[in-house]
C-alpha cells in the first residue's frame, strides 16, 4: 500500500512538472491573438456590459472561453461556447450568422457540396463560412455543430487547419479523435518526430487512453526513459494499459529482452509498435485493412510483392492505389518486373486484350516506356488510359498520364490528340491570374475596375468612373452588358456617384434573381445565402460563369453587405486577363 502511494505521489509531481508548461502557454485569442488578461477586474466587467449586442470575453485559469451574448437572439442568461478558426468578420458576418437558418438546410446544402470537387475560390469562401466563429444553426446542438467543422477538416485532410482549431479553441467535445488523427496522420506518413511534437495538444482535460499510450512512447523516443516508466505506471495503476502495450514498452526501455513477434493491427500505434520490434518485419494487407496502415506501409516502404505472379494481389494493390491509400507509383514498378518474352512486347497492341488485366496494363505500359517516338508514346499513354477506364482504375493513371504529357510536352503531340492532351492539362493547372489588360472602351474592362483589383483610392476612383461613363456616352450603340450591371451596382453600393442619365434600375430588370434566394435576404440567412452561392459557382472560378449568373450573385452579395466576398467574385469574373 505504501508503495503505491508512493507511485501516485510521484506521478502527481510529474505531472504538475510536465504539464505546467502547457497551462502557462500564452493562449492565442480568438480573433486579434491577443492575450486577454486572466482576471478582469470588476470595473472592466460593467463597462463591457453597459455596450449592447457585444461579445464579452473572459478566460479563467484553464483558458477556458466562455462567450455570451449581451443582446440579439441569443437567450442573455444562457452561456454559449462557439467554436472555429477565421473572425467572421472577416467575411462580413458575425456570431449570428446562422441563427435565423434551420439545422436541416445547412446538413444538406453541405452534404451536397461534399459531392461537388470545388474551385479554388469556391473552396475558399465555404472554408471561412464553415470555419468561422458562430452559433449553431436553429435546432442544431453546439456539438454536432463542432463535430461537422471538424468532420469536414479531417476528411478535406486539412492537417494545417486542424492544428490551427485546436490552438484556437480549448476544451471541445471530440478534441481527442481531432488529436489521435492529428498523431495518425503523423505515424502514417512515417514521421514520428512530428507526431511527438502534437501531444502538446494532449493535456490533462484528455481522459484518452490511446494518446497516452503515444505519449509514453514518445517519451522513450526522445529518451527520457524514467518519465516514460512514471507515466506507464499510472496508465497501469488506471487499468487504462493492455499486455500488448506493456510487453512492447518493456522491450523498449530494456526492461525484456524478448517481445512477442505477433502484428497487431487493430490501430495505427500497436501496428508501428509491431513494425520496429519484430524482426524481419513483414505483413501482407488486404482489402479489409485500414487506410491509416496502407498509409503508413507505403510511406515506411514496406508494400512488397514477393510472387510477381499473384494476380490477385496485384489487383488487390491496384483498388487500393486507386482509393489513395498507396502511392500509384508501387503499382507501375510492379509493372515493370512483370515478364513478357521479345515477341509478346513485338505485337502488344494486338495480344494485350487477351491476357490477364493486371498483365494487359503492365504490357502496354513496358510499351509505352520503349517507345522512342513521341507519336508512339502519346498513342499508348490513350490505349493505356481506356484499360484503366474499363476497370475503374482512373485515380491510379490520372497523375502518370498528365505527368506524362506535360514531359513529352504540347509542342510534340500529335495533331490528332493535340486538342485533347491541352484540355487534360488545362484542367490539372493551378489558376493563376494574369496582369490585366484594361480596356476604356467596355465598362466592366475599364479602370474603374482598378478599385477592386488593385485596391485604387476612392477619390480617385470617383474621377475614373465620372471619365469613362463620359467617353462611353458618346457611344450611341454601347449595350450595357450584365458584367457592366454588376460593376455599377457595386460602385453605387460602396459610395460612389454614378451619373444621372445612367439608370441602373430600368436596365437591371431584364435580368431576373431567383426567388428562392431573394427569400433569404428577407430572412437575414447571409451564411445560408453564401453557401448557396459556393453551390452555385461549384467547380469554376467566377469568371468561368455566364454574365448573368455573375450579375445575381454579386446583386445578392451587394443586398446582404457581403462585400468581401462579392469582392472575390468580381476581381475573377470583370477583368480582361492577359
Amino acid at each position: 500500500m505504501i508503495s503505491k502511494s508512493y507511485k501516485y505521489f510521484l506521478a502527481l509531481i510529474f505531472f504538475n512538472i510536465f504539464l505546467f508548461p502547457l497551462k502557462s502557454e500564452e493562449k492565442i485569442d480568438i480573433w486579434k491573438n491577443k492575450k486577454l488578461n486572466e482576471q478582469t477586474s470588476e470595473e472592466n466587467i460593467e463597462s463591457l456590459k453597459e455596450n449592447k449586442n457585444k461579445i464579452s470575453i473572459n478566460e479563467n485559469k484553464s483558458f477556458e472561453e466562455k462567450i455570451k451574448i449581451e443582446d440579439g437572439l441569443i437567450d442573455k442568461t444562457q452561456e454559449v461556447k462557439v467554436f472555429g478558426i477565421y473572425d467572421p468578420s472577416e467575411y462580413d458576418f458575425d456570431l449570428n450568422m446562422w441563427s435565423a437558418t434551420k439545422a436541416e438546410d445547412v446538413r444538406a446544402s453541405i452534404k451536397r457540396l461534399k459531392k461537388i470537387k470545388l474551385s479554388k475560390t469556391s473552396n475558399e469562401i465555404f472554408e471561412n463560412i464553415l470555419l468561422s466563429f458562430s452559433y449553431p444553426p436553429l435546432g442544431m446542438k453546439e456539438e454536432e455543430f463542432t463535430s461537422l467543422k471538424l468532420n469536414w477538416i479531417i476528411e478535406n485532410q486539412r492537417l494545417d487547419l486542424l492544428e490551427n482549431f485546436l490552438n484556437q479553441n480549448e476544451e471541445f467535445k471530440g478534441k481527442s479523435k481531432a488529436v489521435q488523427h492529428l498523431v495518425d496522420s503523423n505515424i502514417s506518413q512515417a514521421e514520428i518526430k512530428e507526431g511527438c511534437e502534437k501531444i502538446r495538444f494532449i493535456d490533462s482535460k484528455i481522459k484518452d487512453a490511446y494518446l497516452e499510450k503515444f505519449k509514453i512512447y514518445c517519451l522513450i523516443f526522445d529518451n527520457k526513459q524514467s518519465q516514460a516508466q512514471l507515466l506507464l505506471d499510472l496508465l497501469r495503476e488506471q487499468k487504462q494499459s493492455d499486455n500488448f502495450f506493456d510487453d512492447k514498452i518493456n522491450y523498449l526501455l530494456g526492461i525484456s529482452d524478448k517481445t512477442s513477434q505477433k502484428v497487431n493491427d487493430t490501430n495505427l500505434l500497436n501496428f508501428y509498435l509491431s513494425s520496429i520490434t519484430t524482426k524481419d518485419f513483414k505483413y501482407t494487407p488486404n482489402n479489409r485493412t485500414k487506410k491509416e496502415i496502407w498509409k503508413y506501409l507505403n510511406s515506411a516502404n514496406l508494400i512488397v510483392l514477393d510472387d510477381i505472379n499473384d494476380k490477385k494481389k496485384l489487383q488487390e494493390l491496384e483498388q487500393v492505389a486507386n482509393k489513395g491509400q498507396i502511392e500509384p507509383e508501387i503499382i507501375f514498378n510492379i509493372y515493370k518486373q512483370i515478364p513478357f518474352n521479345l515477341n509478346t512486347l513485338l505485337n502488344a497492341k494486338n495480344i494485350y486484350k487477351t491476357l490477364d488485366k493486371s498483365d494487359s496494363r503492365a504490357l502496354i505500359y513496358q510499351k509505352f516506356l520503349l517507345a522512342e517516338e513521341y507519336s508512339s508514346k502519346v498513342e499508348y499513354l490513350f490505349l493505356l488510359e481506356e484499360i484503366f477506364k474499363k476497370d475503374n482504375l482512373q485515380n491510379v493513371y490520372s497523375e502518370f498520364l498528365i505527368n506524362s504529357l506535360k514531359e513529352i510536352g504540347t509542342e510534340n503531340i500529335p495533331v490528332d490528340y493535340k486538342e485533347s492532351v491541352e484540355a487534360k492539362i488545362k484542367n490539372t493547372q493551378e489558376i493563376k491570374f494574369g496582369k490585366v489588360k484594361y480596356n476604356d472602351k467596355i465598362l466592366h474592362q475599364s479602370k474603374v475596375i482598378k478599385f477592386y483589383v488593385e485596391n485604387e483610392n476612392f477619390k480617385k476612383s470617383q474621377k475614373e468612373i465620372d471619365k469613362t461613363f463620359k467617353k462611353i456616352s458618346k457611344n450611341r450603340k454601347y449595350f450595357y452588358s450584365a458584367k457592366d450591371l454588376a460593376l455599377t451596382n457595386s460602385l453605387i453600393k460602396d459610395g460612389f456617384k454614378i451619373p444621372s442619365f445612367f439608370n441602373y434600375e430600368e436596365l437591371s430588370k431584364k435580368y431576373e434573381v431567383p426567388k428562392n434566394l431573394l427569400s433569404l435576404i428577407e430572412k437575414k440567412e447571409n451564411a445560408f445565402l453564401a453557401l448557396k452561392i459556393v453551390e452555385i459557382i461549384g467547380e469554376d472560378e467566377p469568371y468561368q460563369l455566364d454574365p448573368e449568373t455573375i450579375f445575381f450573385i454579386t446583386s445578392l452579395l451587394n443586398d446582404m453587405s457581403l462585400y468581401k466576398i462579392r469582392n472575390k467574385v468580381l476581381v475573377s469574373a470583370l477583368p480582361n486577363r492577359i
